[in-house]
């Protein structure tokens, strides 16, 4: 059985986050993509805390479910934690995210940190504590957590950032490094840039959400087979990587492949300045000296030019413990472009609706519906769109400095008259 899981989220309590993200909303919107697990996010915050307490029931080990639903959601305890601190005289902003067993681990989880800072503050609550020193607290609380550095190669948060990161996980965790299991590639990173890099050989990459609002679940996620899930067999499954055997005769979990962005839609994919305006490539940004070619002032270094920096394999290399990634575009995204308006329109959300109703989750739709049969509950321009993004046919100016990137997946010179009209027709 295949289980799609999207384990880093927040919640309505986080900075600059929706006031959707509640329990109600994120099993509703899990269901409503396709995701099998879904990450609580925020569980230091007391206020969130409770909610879950009251909201989620026990179901399998380690996982939980909304009490007033039967979508077969599961929620895992997840929260994402923000470091920051001097370190080796510079100053260092780290993420991670750690995954719980159960709520005793998390009040003693929360009872801790709340000794160090304040919990009440943000639902990612931000810690003068070394990263090495968290890992050190979660897993002497319970050898059953997992730390997972987030989003590794941010400019601004991340264990490899240009800005405030370190240039191995053995740096940032020392002797800690051996329970670093995984990192979180990020929205401006894919698989294949981390291959680049054989000191992540053994490491196992996942890819998540970081969702602040219901309609970004699930943008990245990984997908386990397996006969039965739980949180051990998910640990594991994190914890072994490629090196984990599913076989008929036992209940392990395999990490199959992950679901991607496609890495130049992330918002730190290339350098630049967005108050300038300006987005330059690595090999730009060298003749620049990593300079703002119009006010001077040093770049934000993208996550591409990190990863050059970093690795020591050529573009196109694989680590032979791979696992491999799919990369996606959201429906709603695709929908937009076919129809030339915003994302958030009405015309836009009538017709996911609909495609919805009649094929059933965005998952199932991106990855496995036939073209006449998104043709029928839709477009035909909507069908050709999903097959354009299944084959990597498309077009994205790359993001940078906090700007996502721009998908287009017709250009303008696409015709657009049978869009308005099927777009009249359905309606």
């Amino acid at each position: 059985m295949q289980y799609i899981c999207d384990f880093h989220v927040h919640s309505k309590y986080s900075r600059a986050t929706s006031k959707d993200m509640d329990v109600v909303n994120l099993d509703k919107w899990a269901k409503i993509k396709g995701i099998q697990v879904v990450g609580t996010g925020d569980f230091t915050h007391p206020q969130w805390l409770k909610e879950l307490r009251e909201n989620l029931e026990p179901v399998e080990p380690g996982l939980f479910k909304f009490k007033k639903s039967d979508s077969g959601v599961r929620f895992i305890l997840t929260v994402e934690i923000s470091s920051i601190y001097s370190k080796n005289n510079r100053t260092r902003k780290i993420h991670n995210i750690i995954f719980a067993p159960d709520f005793e681990t998390v009040e003693k989880i929360n009872a801790h940190l709340g000794w160090i800072g304040n919990l009440k503050s943000d639902g990612r609550p931000i810690l003068g504590l070394d990263a090495k020193e968290l890992a050190k607290i979660v897993l002497n609380i319970s050898g059953d957590c997992l730390i997972v550095p987030a989003h590794a190669w941010t400019p601004h948060f991340s264990v490899f950032g240009s800005n405030s990161g370190f240039d191995s996980i053995e740096e940032c965790f020392e002797e800690f490094s051996k329970y670093i299991y995984s990192v979180e590639t990020g929205l401006s990173s894919d698989p294949a840039m981390n291959w680049r890099l054989s000191a992540l050989d053994n490491i196992t990459l996942i890819s998540n959400s970081d969702a602040h609002s219901p309609h970004k679940l699930g943008r990245e996620s990984n997908v386990f087979e397996g006969n039965k899930i739980d949180y051990n067999l998910i640990r594991e499954a994190i914890k072994n990587g490629s090196s984990s055997v599913k076989t008929s005769e036992d209940d392990s979990l395999r990490l199959t492949q992950t679901i991607e962005f496609f890495p130049e839609e992330g918002k730190y994919h290339f350098d630049g300045h967005r108050n300038c305006g300006i987005c330059l490539s690595p090999e730009e940004s060298k003749k620049y000296n990593n300079l703002c070619p119009k006010c001077g002032k040093p770049l934000t270094i993208g996550v591409m030019n990190r990863v050059n920096k970093l690795a020591d394999r050529p573009v196109g290399a694989k680590s032979a413990k791979a696992i491999p990634f799919k990369s996606l575009v959201p429906l709603e995204e695709i929908i937009a472009d076919v129809l030339r308006v915003g994302v958030g329109t009405k015309q836009v959300t009538e017709l996911y609706k609909e495609l919805i109703k009649r094929i059933g989750s965005e998952f199932k739709i991106l990855l496995e519906a036939k073209r006449q049969e998104i043709m029928a509950a839709s477009l035909p321009e909507i069908a050709e769109g999903v097959i354009r993004v299944r084959e990597g046919r498309i077009n994205v100016r790359p993001g940078y400095d906090g700007e996502y990137g721009k998908v287009s997946i017709f250009g303008d010179k696409e015709p657009k008259g049978n869009k308005v009209g099927g777009q009249k027709a359905l309606f």
